[in-house]
């Protein structure tokens, strides 16, 4: 495809014009391999291994179920719905992370006094020890993974993901936005 039918395409999407936009990667020679994309989910995978390698002993909590014990020490949610926000995961989905987690003794449900609707979670002293260790091992595979870079790099690689960050929640809210447009009468 021509520069000037992906323009057309593009723009028969909703998409930014091509003008605006870098043409790092092309059709025509594009090889998933060398996308920012997959460089990040392989690294992703790779520390997600890690941390669940050194996490991880028979009985305890898988990586997945570090997240939400982490997110609870941390005091950054305390209901199922803010959990599953904070997670990045469904309500059902974080239902039956948070099962699993009850089963283990790592934390329990509790009726707010206050509202019955409200299920707040809370962590047990034995999920309160677990959740400490996370920051921990968070530290020691990210440093692993950093190994070589200066402190002048990392903060860049910081800055240049971002960047990226930055541009992604510009397109999904820009997103949002023609959706709600499309879809007014």
């Amino acid at each position: 495809m021509n520069e000037s039918k992906s323009q057309e395409l593009a723009s028969s999407l909703g998409e930014t014009p091509f003008e605006s936009v870098p043409a790092f990667y092309r059709a025509e020679t594009y090889r998933a391999e060398e996308s920012v994309g997959y460089l990040m989910r392989r690294i992703m995978t790779a520390v997600g291994q890690s941390v669940e390698s050194k996490m991880c002993g028979p009985g305890n909590p898988t990586y997945p179920q570090w997240i939400p014990l982490h997110k609870l020490q941390m005091g950054k949610a305390t209901t199922v719905a803010e959990l599953a926000r904070e997670c990045e995961l469904d309500t059902g989905a974080m239902t039956r992370l948070l099962d699993r987690l009850e089963s283990k003794g790592l934390c329990k449900r509790v009726r707010s006094l206050t509202d019955r609707r409200v299920v707040n979670i809370e962590l047990t002293d034995e999920g309160r020890s677990a959740a400490e260790q996370v920051p921990y091992v968070l530290c020691r595979v990210q440093n692993e993974h950093l190994a070589g870079f200066s402190h002048e790099e990392w903060e860049q690689l910081k800055g240049y993901l971002r960047r990226i960050l930055d541009n992604a929640q510009a397109l999904s809210a820009r997103g949002e936005k023609n959706e709600n447009t499309s879809s007014s009468p």
